[in-house]
């Protein structure tokens, strides 16, 4: 056989191995971004089913949450208790709206956070104080977009 015709079918068995390893390496990564989105969702969901769940677990949290949405006085140890519980809440909130920045939460999902973050806002006067209180020490995204869902500017 000729050298430079093997060489020729040589190189050509070298590109399509390239070829194929590329497509390859592309199926892994889209198998890659599937995974990460499904991972992300349920960390997400995870997180929300956390913080609805612990008044559920925790009675005394529950009547502190209830009371101090309802616009009740609170006792120093509770407005602790509440404004903890809120930044968690906060925090989870900017969480999601970062995943949803990057891709990695749907906006439809997202659209529903969005829904209910607007309607606990809208009915806890106490809740956007705290907010106004802590923005400063969230990201400007997160800030400009949690702002534009409260009633009322801080």
């Amino acid at each position: 056989m000729n050298p430079s015709r093997l060489d020729r079918w040589i190189g050509l068995g070298a590109n399509i191995g390239v070829v194929l390893g590329l497509f390859l390496l592309i199926f892994q990564l889209n198998q890659n971004r599937s995974m990460m989105r499904a991972q992300t969702r349920n960390e997400i969901a995870m997180g929300g089913v956390s913080l609805l769940s612990m008044p559920s677990n925790n009675a005394q949290l529950a009547g502190v949450l209830q009371r101090a949405d309802s616009g009740s006085q609170l006792t120093p140890e509770e407005s602790v208790q509440y404004r903890r519980y809120l930044i968690a809440t906060y925090r989870y909130y900017e969480n999601a709206y970062y995943q949803y920045r990057h891709g990695l939460y749907d906006e439809a999902e997202y659209s529903a956070q969005k829904a209910a973050w607007r309607s606990y806002a809208s009915r806890s006067a106490a809740s956007v104080a705290i907010w106004c209180d802590v923005r400063p020490s969230f990201s400007p995204e997160f800030t400009r977009e949690m702002d534009s869902l409260i009633p009322r500017k801080c």
